[in-house]
């Protein structure tokens, strides 16, 4: 994989603690919540703590963030290995934070005895109310000033299970009265009677997030934590804990700005939301912003690390246009992906100056970008299918492709001209007569006239039924009648749309799932992982051919 590097704030943070000899090597994490997929806003965290590391040489630890076994789940666990092998990252260190909890427990011990932390008994909604808010300081909890003594013994009794869930928190004893909300005796601990994961049953208490992060980067001597902005105002706590829990490492926390595009939902919450409710068919729906579905969807890894290049790193929040992504994969995929021809809404033309039982081969380049690929040859033939929109009865202005009269080139073969349409009895169009010329075949250097336009098209002896899928975003967010409204409200009724079209049966003759293709005018298409059988092929359109975005 080719290495990138680029100027940033972090990097040049890193690069002072370097010369200063603050540290001798550097060392990054990736610290996911197992509660959900990972989406396209983790791949850019993902990129910069892995390209950190091995931009300074350092190393990076994959390690998961799980203190809620409320939400957490092993095939979270094994999602986000998977995304970020497909990325074409390698961890250092695979850890759990959860096989912290001993040392988390003994530092929230050292903190009672400090005086620092006290067992509180009031209830949430107690809690609110005594937080205070942005412009009115907190008070007081009445439990705050109970003895080192009793703290340590309600504490214990939390652990070993003598208490229900929600009935007592342990709470860190800082300042009620300070600006910065997360100082005013933030909870350290709750009572959860749920097994995890990793650990079983071996906890009933578990420590809150703002508390287990501090001390797992200190842990594990990590010398930078990066993280998006939103931790900015939780930096305080997050040194308060690492000093006030007395551990050797110090890490330096370093916010930046995260990764949000438009039409794209960028919360777990309501990604799981979309799965829970069936509105699409799982966290590898290839409508979803998650990485495993970009993946079936058929984007690469490349893409994304080039858009997470591009976009770069930064302190002020924007927003990405989601065409920017759709850019990066049209631009790797152009010089790889074979050419195939695809029909996807078929009309049926009859050439009928072609004999009935004669068949030719015709040659046909492999990709036109990337000479490299070669070419094949595929089946040319009496009957043959052409795309329904390249045919019109009464052709507009500047129409160019078949009809009546017109001649046309079928790409690789021959001119034929349209000589009379079949209707069914409802005026459809059900089939093309058409003639061809057999001094016009491509490649023989004919020149005594032209035509305007060159379309493609299947023989129906070689045609291979399969479906085809296309997308749209699955979020409105950006339409003005969807302002304000949630955002199951915004979804788009024609994010999915499915056609059962032909492709050439000798350009696919040996696609498997996730094998990328262009097809002829539609765009770039992805073997479907989920719904192709042995018998049918299914494709995921990625992008089309051409777009105006440009970077």
């Amino acid at each position: 994989m080719e290495t990138k590097t680029q100027s940033n704030f972090i990097n040049t943070i890193i690069e002072k603690d370097l010369e200063s000899k603050k540290h001798d090597q550097i060392i990054t994490r990736f610290p996911p919540e197992p509660n959900g997929y990972l989406h396209i806003g983790h791949a850019k965290s993902i990129c910069l703590n892995f390209g950190i590391a091995k931009q300074f040489n350092g190393k990076v630890n994959l390690r998961f963030d799980d203190t809620n076994p409320t939400k957490e789940d092993e095939e979270y666990v094994n999602s986000i290995q998977e995304d970020i092998k497909w990325l074409g990252f390698k961890w250092d260190q695979l850890l759990f934070a959860s096989n912290y909890f001993d040392t988390m427990y003994a530092k929230a011990v050292l903190l009672i005895k400090k005086g620092l932390a006290y067992v509180c008994e009031l209830t949430p909604e107690e809690m609110k109310e005594y937080r205070g808010t942005l412009s009115e300081p907190g008070k007081d909890s009445p439990y705050r000033n109970r003895s080192v003594a009793e703290n340590l013994e309600l504490f214990e009794k939390m652990k070993n299970g003598d208490f229900p869930d929600g009935s007592r928190v342990l709470r860190a004893k800082i300042d009620m009265s300070s600006p910065n909300i997360n100082f005013r005796d933030p909870i350290l601990y709750r009572i959860s009677h749920n097994t995890h994961h990793n650990t079983g049953d071996k906890w009933c208490i578990y420590p809150m997030y703002d508390f287990a992060h501090s001390l797992e980067d200190a842990i594990e001597g990590i010398t930078h934590s990066i993280c998006t902005l939103e931790f900015e105002d939780h930096r305080p706590l997050y040194d308060w804990v690492v000093r006030e829990c007395e551990m050797e490492s110090v890490p330096r926390q370093i916010e930046f700005a995260r990764l949000n595009m438009t039409n794209t939902v960028m919360s777990k919450r309501k990604l799981k939301l979309l799965v829970d409710e069936g509105i699409v068919d799982g966290w590898d729906d290839p409508r979803m912003p998650t990485i495993s579905g970009l993946r079936r969807r058929g984007y690469t890894a490349e893409a994304i690390r080039n858009l997470c290049f591009e976009i770069g790193v930064a302190k002020a929040s924007s927003v990405v246009d989601s065409q920017m992504l759709d850019y990066f994969v049209r631009e790797d995929l152009l010089p790889k992906a074979p050419l195939a021809m695809a029909i996807i809404n078929p009309l049926k033309v009859v050439i009928t100056n072609y004999p009935e039982d004669k068949t030719e081969y015709v040659e046909i380049e492999n990709n036109p970008k990337n000479e490299a690929m070669g070419s094949r040859k595929i089946l040319f033939s009496r009957e043959i299918y052409i795309e329904r929109d390249d045919f019109m009865e009464v052709p507009a202005k500047k129409y160019f492709r078949l009809f009546p009269g017109n001649e046309v080139r079928l790409k690789g073969a021959y001119f034929i001209k349209c000589t009379d349409v079949i209707k069914d009895d409802a005026g459809n169009v059900t089939e093309i007569r058409a003639t061809y010329d057999p001094e016009t075949k491509s490649g023989s250097g004919f020149t005594a006239r032209k035509v305007k336009s060159t379309i493609h098209w299947i023989s129906v002896k070689d045609a291979l039924p399969c479906e085809f899928r296309f997308f749209e975003p699955l979020i409105e967010d950006d339409k003005e009648e969807n302002k304000g409204k949630h955002f199951l409200e915004q979804i788009n009724p024609n994010s999915l749309q499915i056609f059962e079209g032909y492709i050439e049966k000798e350009a696919i003759k040996n696609a498997k799932p996730l094998d990328k293709f262009q097809f002829v005018r539609h765009g770039f298409f992805n073997v479907d992982t989920k719904y192709t059988t042995k018998d049918k092929l299914v494709f995921n359109q990625i992008v089309p051919l051409k777009s105006s975005f440009k970077i």
